[in-house]
């Protein structure tokens, strides 16, 4: 498992990278912090670090992580050392980018409204109201299933997605009698299974 304020340091520290530091906030930490919990649950079936996320008022939080950073508030977070990134396996490091290129871009209130719409936020605050305090965690399975959801929006917000998605259509319908490509009514089939 990993520490999650060294992936928080991650973000801080490509936030510097982009020019975008003045964006990074310990709230905007906190949401990438949910959403690299979830994609990596829907990815790998278990948690990248082993602390819960809990279901604050204004989105998802991790404490450790939360506190580590609590003096800045809404200020702009200090730049970590730059061998952070060496502390991550490559398949931790895939993840972490594709949160940063996907998430990364918006606003920390953006990301609070975005996570204030998802099931795993608003079923761990069921029965509460929206300015009560809550230490409830967000369920593991609910957020493995949210990152299922997210790794298709990245996969169809590709610019290629279109064109790829043509490309094997195309071939999967050019030889119907070969059993290595698509049969007739498999695509129907399948483009059913995508919009359910």
């Amino acid at each position: 498992m990993v520490d999650p304020k060294n992936i928080a340091k991650y973000f801080i520290l490509r936030a510097y990278q982009d020019g975008r530091e003045n964006q990074m906030t310990n709230m905007k930490v906190q949401k990438l912090l949910y959403y690299t919990q979830c994609l990596h649950l829907a990815l790998y079936e278990e948690p990248l670090f082993a602390e819960d996320i809990q279901a604050w008022r204004y989105g998802p939080v991790c404490p450790p992580a939360y506190h580590y950073y609590s003096d800045f508030e809404a200020q702009q977070l200090p730049i970590p050392q730059q061998d952070i990134i060496n502390l991550f396996t490559q398949e931790i490091r895939e993840v972490l980018e594709e949160v940063w290129q996907y998430f990364g871009v918006y606003h920390a209130y953006y990301l609070s409204s975005m996570t204030h719409l998802e099931f795993p936020w608003r079923k761990a605050r069921t029965g509460l109201s929206s300015q009560e305090s809550s230490t409830n965690p967000l369920s593991l399975e609910d957020m493995g299933l949210l990152g299922e959801e997210k790794l298709l929006e990245i996969e169809k917000d590709h610019p290629h997605y279109n064109k790829i998605l043509s490309h094997v259509l195309k071939e999967g319908m050019k030889e119907k009698s070969d059993p290595k490509y698509i049969q007739q009514g498999e695509v129907n089939e399948w483009l059913r299974s995508l919009l359910d």
